[in-house]
């Protein structure tokens, strides 16, 4: 793919302080931008400098949510080279949320060689502190001028690029988690299972809810029964038990995550038994109080791995691993940011060296 630059003859200073950069509130000096017009296809892909976009007010995105995003990093290794982690599989599940929510799909190599171009261009916003990165946002909207609830026929593909730090401000220490027994964060056969704006949208009160009561985040149970464990926050979940590692199975409700899938791998070529599963919340606090669920985390792209220091549900408290990072999820961490960043070996063929 051809893609036309437009150099920022205005770059903006660049963060000083890597310690400070916070998540997603830095962005680099350009984006990337391609068309699709009915008829013509996508077409005109370009990098030109970030700046606000022009939509019109009845901008369909605006009114009916048809949007959809991907999140991957950019890492400067700790011998210079930069590399992604796993980004062909980001494509796939864009577009796998492009289908389910009526945009037309894009050429997953196309849009990969995007994300190749505008890295590389900004790679001197990519930090350099231990435990930095190079956040990646890939996403699709739909901008027909209309008031009028139909699938978009002009949309737009766009690459923003932010520098980023921890995701959570506790890092890799244990977080504190509300179990939701009210609000619903999606069910099957709806938008579970891709990166849809919607989903977030209705995350929103329930995690406004949790910190309010000194949470971190919300364990999302299932919009049908109330009482099958989904996902926790924004990340997929995984919990410890006696009988191996058990995580949430994919049945239409969870998203797919990239870190989730790699984290299963690892486990498996460990010889970790790993189940996929339905597990209740039922089931979780009576393997806590037998003394057999030993540690709880959640993965994900933004914080890799999230060690669950505590469970709240109702009025009972699940303590987990006394609160501390547990060796499983320390392991995992370790090695997959290891990969992530080149200081161990990728046998697995998972990054994509800039």
């Amino acid at each position: 793919m051809k893609i036309r630059i437009e150099k920022n003859q205005n770059p903006k200073p660049k963060p000083q302080d890597e310690s400070k950069l916070g998540f997603g509130k830095i962005f680099t000096d350009h984006m990337f931008i391609m068309n699709y017009d009915e008829g013509e296809g996508w077409h005109d892909p370009r990098i030109v400098p970030y700046a606000p976009l022009k939509l019109e007010p009845s901008a369909m995105c605006l009114h009916y949510a048809q949007e959809a995003f991907e999140g991957l990093k950019a890492y400067r290794g700790v011998d210079g080279k930069i590399r992604l982690f796993r980004p062909d599989k980001n494509m796939a599940r864009l577009n796998s949320s492009n289908a389910r929510l009526c945009a037309p799909l894009l050429s997953e190599k196309d849009a990969l060689d995007a994300i190749k171009q505008l890295v590389a261009m900004d790679a001197d916003w990519i930090p350099r502190a231990q435990g930095t990165s190079l956040y990646i946002r890939p996403f699709v909207i739909g901008i027909d001028p209309m008031v009028g609830v139909h699938p978009a026929r002009h949309l737009l593909f766009m690459i923003i690029l932010s520098p980023v730090g921890a995701y959570y401000p506790e890092g890799l220490n244990p977080v504190s988690i509300f179990v939701e027994n009210e609000y619903v964060r999606s069910v099957r056969g709806c938008l579970g299972h891709t990166k849809a704006a919607a989903n977030y949208a209705a995350s929103l009160k329930a995690q406004e809810e949790a910190v309010q009561k000194g949470f971190t985040q919300v364990l999302w149970l299932d919009g049908v029964q109330r009482k099958y464990i989904e996902e926790v926050g924004t990340m997929n979940v995984f919990f410890v038990l006696e009988e191996g590692v058990v995580t949430p199975s994919l049945d239409g409700s969870i998203l797919p995550g990239i870190t989730r899938m790699s984290v299963i791998e690892l486990l498996r070529s460990w010889g970790v038994a790993v189940t996929q599963r339905k597990i209740s919340i039922d089931e979780l606090e009576s393997a806590y109080k037998a003394g057999k669920l030993i540690e709880a985390f959640g993965s994900g792209t933004a914080a890799v791995i999230s060690p669950i220091g505590s469970l709240c549900s109702g009025t009972d408290k699940m303590i987990i691993n006394r609160g501390e990072i547990g060796e499983l999820s320390r392991k995992l961490y370790d090695r997959l940011t290891g990969i992530q960043w080149g200081r161990v070996p990728d046998t697995f063929g998972w990054t994509v060296e800039l």
